[in-house]
């Protein structure tokens, strides 16, 4: 196949300097498909994720500027203080809007990300109606539809709504990605988009390899004691992550005189209600967001690294945070239903141990196993990392999605 330089207009939410979330991956997808010669332009919003507010710094209705040699456009947009259904319908539907009305200039290829799922569609209209016609990869972050069934969020009205909305936008794609293999097959069994359209990339490492830094030092400096056993959670703090099992954990952890302290650290809607709910439980420590690099070096300075899910969560997205855990060489915690896409990750890697989401004893009965078994632990980390450099590097990916746009361009008879 010529490889074809492609003007390639990236549609999505969340971009950088949002820390967490779709933000990394669409940040990195941009500046990776820039490298390979692309001209890319990204359409975004205005940074509000995890906090939902949007920096004082961030004014106006249009902003344009270049983040690491890629222009970005951002297009103000509603953001609830309060996330709920109905207030992320009227965030999505408003950046929808704004994409309808905005410049996109020519694109030979555009790349949606879903979610938001609702922006997505009225951005599939435009490109159906405009008189180009650009093709348009979808690019599944999460299964939106399954998302509001999992978390147990209005599973009447709403969800059908998700379910026709979602299925309709990917069966309207020119192609569509998947990031696991559990999604793609939802994709084309539940949301009925064709098999011959739908291809897997897995999600990449989108922090460089971690930095020397001294474990003590780091702990010292968090406040961390040497002989506390540190199991830290980083990340949203949002419903389906299900924290009140860490909270509950911590209390559990106090009341019987136990080495391990848990850490929530970043942000998010759960946040305060997290905070009320722990009081003055000392087992318990929340810590804001980090730059990149101490952001790596607290996750080296942990001797457990804790995904936590919502019972019930199992198919509707991959944590973005086991990326990132498996750069740190530490083993991870997992708390999550049996046969998940999340126990599925920890099977795969061999990088960490499972235990049911929603039992707090379980967990930290798992931590003080981890902690006393020094040899297991090191071994878990080290397969993290193998399984970082062998699965998930962002080489390979970026390489398949300029595969990608190129079968998507060379589909229209470009």
């Amino acid at each position: 196949m010529k490889k074809t330089k492609l003007n390639v207009v990236i549609l999505g939410l969340h971009y950088a300097p949002e820390p967490s979330g779709n933000a990394p991956y669409t940040t990195s997808l941009a500046q990776g498909l820039t490298e390979l010669g692309h001209s890319v332009h990204v359409l975004t919003g205005f940074p509000h994720y995890p906090s939902w507010s949007v920096p004082p710094e961030y004014k106006g209705w249009t902003i344009r500027e270049k983040i690491d040699g890629v222009p970005v456009t951002r297009l103000r947009h509603h953001v609830p203080s309060r996330p709920t259904a109905l207030s992320r319908l009227h965030m999505e539907l408003s950046f929808g809007i704004r994409l309808l009305t905005a410049r996109w200039g020519k694109p030979d290829v555009v790349i949606a990300v879903s979610p938001a799922l609702f922006s997505t569609g009225l951005a599939m209209l435009r490109a159906r109606v405009g008189r180009k016609r650009p093709p348009v990869g979808i690019w599944v972050q999460d299964l939106y539809s399954r998302g509001i069934v999992e978390t147990g969020g209005n599973q009447g009205v709403f969800s059908k709504l998700a379910l026709f909305v979602e299925s309709r936008v990917l069966r309207s794609a020119t192609g569509v990605v998947a990031i696991h293999d559990r999604f793609a097959d939802y994709v084309v069994k539940s949301l009925r988009a064709p098999a011959e359209s739908v291809k897997v990339i897995r999600n990449w490492t989108h922090l460089p390899q971690a930095p020397d830094s001294d474990a003590f030092a780091t702990r010292r400096s968090l406040g961390w004691a040497a002989d506390e056993v540190i199991v830290l959670h980083s990340g949203n703090m949002g419903k389906k992550q299900g924290l009140e099992n860490v909270v509950r954990a911590a209390k559990h952890a106090e009341a019987e005189g136990s080495a391990v302290k848990f850490v929530l650290m970043g942000d998010g809607n759960q946040r305060e209600s997290l905070m009320q709910m722990a009081g003055e439980t000392s087992s318990l420590r929340f810590v804001d967001s980090l730059p990149q690099s101490d952001f790596q070096a607290a996750l080296h300075a942990a001797d457990i690294l804790l995904v936590n899910e919502l019972p019930g969560v199992k198919d509707m997205s991959v944590p973005s945070k086991l990326t990132s855990y498996f750069t740190s060489g530490r083993p991870v915690l997992a708390a999550t239903d049996p046969g998940s896409v999340t126990a599925h990750e920890i099977e795969a890697s061999k990088a960490g141990v499972r235990v049911d989401a929603g039992d707090p004893v379980a967990l930290v009965q798992a931590a003080e196993s981890l902690a006393a078994n020094q040899k297991l632990a090191r071994e878990l980390g080290a397969n993290g990392l193998q399984f970082r450099n062998e699965t998930l590097s962002k080489t390979t990916a970026i390489a398949h999605y300029d595969d990608f746009i190129l079968t998507l361009v060379e589909s229209r008879g470009r």
